[in-house]
């Protein structure tokens, strides 16, 4: 098959990846199932039609609105296929194959986790944790990272932010880093290696002064007891990452 395919075929599988996806974003928090039952209209709960599950046209043609009651649709269905679709087709045009594919998984999973993070502060195990198992796997199809590298970058990255959080709250007494960051930073050293950790980190880091200046910008007020997502930026920043290390032959520096 031509190179040429196989980033169009992993913007398509993504699109349809990221419809499942939004879903698990505006369900899971609510307690909602994702996997039972027909699809419904978050508002009316109207099962939708075939014409309504097509990926970002459907939205398009019905204006962002349900064409049953009317009602908005959330734009992170939107705003998660696209992604979605983006991720597929990089990722493949980064390493069309095996590889490729496996870096759209790791991509399709952190956009979750990031969505996730952003509006609810909230990394599930039940992502992170196959995230990190994934990571691992892909060692068999992948050679570089290596499956050594991974697990010293899965437990380094683990053993880091653990150890962050436990400081702070020895010196502060309260709680000052989510219990699921570790468990993610841990999980993406299982993709990237340990040698790719302080990439992330500072990566994370850049991330969030930007996220900063941009609340200032729009008038929120940020101190230091001010929540930031911390899994968002390590998740936007890891992608990334994987593209250049692909590109480059596995090699950062």
């Amino acid at each position: 098959m031509p190179d040429f395919v196989y980033p169009i075929a992993g913007t398509i599988i993504g699109l349809i990846i990221g419809s499942f996806l939004a879903t698990i974003v505006i369900r899971w928090p609510q307690v909602q199932s994702v996997i039972s039952g027909r699809s419904r209209c978050d508002s009316c709960q109207e099962p939708l039609r075939a014409i309504d599950l097509i990926p970002v046209i459907s939205y398009v043609l019905r204006s962002g609105k349900c064409a049953n009651c009317g009602a908005v649709i959330n734009s992170d269905h939107l705003a998660i296929e696209l992604g979605a679709g983006l991720i597929g087709g990089v990722a493949l045009f980064a390493a069309p194959g095996v590889e490729g594919l496996l870096g759209a998984i790791f991509g399709w999973l952190l956009i979750t986790l990031a969505a996730l993070d952003a509006q609810h502060h909230w990394l599930p195990d039940k992502l992170t944790l196959p995230l990190a198992v994934c990571g691992l796997a892909a060692s068999l199809w992948v050679d570089d990272p290596g499956l050594v590298n991974r697990t010293i970058g899965g437990i380094a990255g683990f053993s880091a932010l653990f150890l962050i959080g436990w400081s702070y709250r020895l010196l502060r007494g309260r709680e000052g880093l989510g219990g699921g960051d570790p468990k993610l930073l841990g999980a993406v050293g299982c993709w990237l290696g340990w040698s790719a950790l302080p990439f992330v980190i500072l990566g994370a880091a850049l991330v969030g002064l930007i996220a900063v200046a941009m609340m200032h910008i729009r008038g929120r007020a940020v101190n230091r007891d001010s929540a930031l997502p911390l899994g968002t930026f390590i998740a936007i920043t890891a992608f990334p990452l994987w593209i250049v290390q692909t590109m480059t032959g596995g090699n950062l520096l």
